[in-house]
């Protein structure tokens, strides 16, 4: 080979390997997420942290929630599994509700198209088999999945997700909008989620960093008293 030729072709291999170095967090490589939880005035209302680390082509999510509501404490941790495609094999949700606790793991079967949930409470529990078509993901893996499919200038299409029960979950892209990160003005795509479920029906926005990941900077939910905002702190 033709020696300049050979130093451009190096040149070249040692650029693609600088720039895909600097492809941080979810899908490129491990992450975690810290995000305050504020009330509408403000103050703290507790933290949340959000993980996805992956084996091969095994993506492993986790999503943990420490809420200090004066006489209901809330402690959550969820664990999602899937494939390399964001297909669910395993959720597990561990929840602490003031004095309620409840232990829930639910199994996806992606050949068959079912899922099996098994729920444990300190008076009992049940098992209850849940159906979908195509993949079934859990809303853990939607996220997730979701910020996937934004990096490369989708939104993802509406589906049923499940968190216990099944949801019907879609996304609206908004346009751009600017938002204060760190006190600095910042472009974000906005999305508005609009979930609804057997009882509920329910919609809250995300802001997603104009990143290679998309990351989330911003949620707002509204609730009876205002707009709880999880505002990430890396």
């Amino acid at each position: 080979m033709n020696p300049i030729r050979l130093l451009i072709l190096i040149s070249a291999v040692l650029n693609a390997a600088s720039a895909a170095d600097k492809l941080t967090g979810f899908p490129f490589q491990n992450e975690t997420l810290h995000y305050n939880v504020n009330w509408p005035s403000g103050l703290s209302l507790g933290e949340a942290t959000v993980t996805a680390s992956h084996a091969g082509t095994v993506w492993n999510f986790g999503l943990a929630l420490s809420v200090g509501i004066p006489g209901f404490p809330i402690a959550d941790k969820y664990r999602s599994s899937s494939s390399g495609d964001l297909c669910s094999t395993e959720l597990q949700r561990d929840l602490s509700h003031g004095a309620k606790k409840v232990l829930e793991k639910t199994t996806f079967d992606q050949t068959k198209g079912t899922a099996e949930r098994q729920t444990l409470t300190p008076t009992g529990g049940g098992k209850s088999d849940l159906s979908f078509h195509g993949c079934g993901r859990d809303a853990l893996a939607f996220w997730f999945f979701a910020r996937r499919e934004l990096g490369q200038g989708r939104v993802a299409p509406q589906e049923t997700v499940f968190f216990g029960s099944g949801y019907s979950a879609r996304l609206d892209y908004t346009g751009a909008m600017t938002i204060p990160v760190a006190e600095k003005p910042t472009v974000t795509d906005h999305l508005v989620a609009r979930v609804k479920g057997p009882a509920s029906d329910f919609t809250f926005e995300v802001f997603y960093a104009r990143d290679p990941a998309r990351t989330p900077l911003l949620i707002k939910i509204p609730v009876s008293v205002g707009t709880i905002s999880l505002e990430l702190v890396r």
